[in-house]
């Protein structure tokens, strides 16, 4: 089938452009959108709307939220090529105060070169009453650990600590043990759905089975290079740290329901950061979708 896409829609403050207008659908070789530019809307979508001489606000929120539905049924089902599986998530949580964590963070820095992997460093932030204060943690960091640790029924938080795919988790005292457990997750059935980056500031998720509880979306934002950090004090003092893909920024974008639906993305708080979205189960879930920059 095919879709002719809409190439300019004006008004309503602003103008909304597809790159390339033309797209297939159900398998078929197509030109789909390379961007998406939103701001704002004139409503002529090539005679399937016709544009209103004077739009009211409700009228433009009308018909941004038809426009919007039109896109998210067009673009969704051919932004990914099938059998594409999105790579394993790998989470360590670890403190540049934490002295049993230096051989979990040459593990990311292994697992990052796996084509097949994304693996996050979040700094937390409880060991800082040790003597150094971890310069990349964040609260927010350390409150997704315990989100894992409430689902995951266990104790307490504790570093270094592996959650993989936000279902299963491991010591990361000892990496041996931690490589299996991905290459299990690898082989795991998926059933994700299909996800689309909308120009710099939005995601568009499809349709496809929520998880039992429900879903969230979240937005996150980490830096590729290797940092280096040498603790001035604690049990890790005058240890020169490694550590790779470290998360700057996190932030939940909201619920996802099953349906087609588009998330509004904030703008990155630092420069050189790679961009990664997650469907994730709510409140610590399994991950089922990952769409990366």
């Amino acid at each position: 089938m095919v879709v002719r896409a809409v190439s300019s829609i004006e008004g309503c403050g602003g103008r909304l452009r597809l790159a390339e207008p033309s797209l297939q659908l159900s398998g078929h070789t197509s030109t789909q959108p390379s961007s998406i530019e939103e701001e704002g809307f004139r409503w002529t979508l090539h005679g399937l709307v016709k544009r209103a001489s004077a739009p009211s606000s409700i009228k433009c929120g009308a018909m941004r939220r038809l426009l919007l539905a039109f896109l998210l049924l067009a673009l969704i089902p051919s932004a990914a090529p099938a059998g594409v599986r999105p790579p394993v998530v790998v989470e360590l949580f670890t403190a540049q105060g934490c002295s049993s964590c230096a051989k979990a963070n040459d593990l990311v820095s292994e697992l990052a070169e796996r084509p097949d992997v994304l693996a996050l460093t979040f700094a937390v932030d409880y060991w800082d009453y040790m003597g150094w204060p971890d310069t990349f943690a964040q609260p927010a960091f350390t409150e997704r650990q315990r989100a894992y640790v409430r689902k995951l029924a266990l104790r307490e938080v504790y570093t270094p600590q592996v959650v993989i795919d936000g279902a299963v988790q491991a010591s990361g005292v000892r990496p041996e043990a931690i490589e299996p457990l991905v290459d299990e997750a690898a082989r795991e059935p998926r059933n994700p759905p299909d996800m689309l980056f909308m120009g710099a500031r939005r995601v568009a998720v499809g349709s496809g089975p929520v998880p039992r509880g429900g879903a969230e979306v979240w937005l996150v934002r980490y830096d590729p290079r290797p940092q280096e950090v040498t603790p001035r004090r604690g049990d890790t003092r005058g240890q020169t740290l490694v550590q790779r893909n470290m998360v700057r920024e996190i932030e939940r974008l909201g619920a996802w329901r099953g349906r087609p639906t588009a998330y509004r993305m904030p703008a990155a708080e630092t420069e050189g950061l790679e961009t990664v979205v997650l469907v994730q189960g709510a409140k610590g879930g399994k991950i089922i979708a990952v769409l990366a920059k």
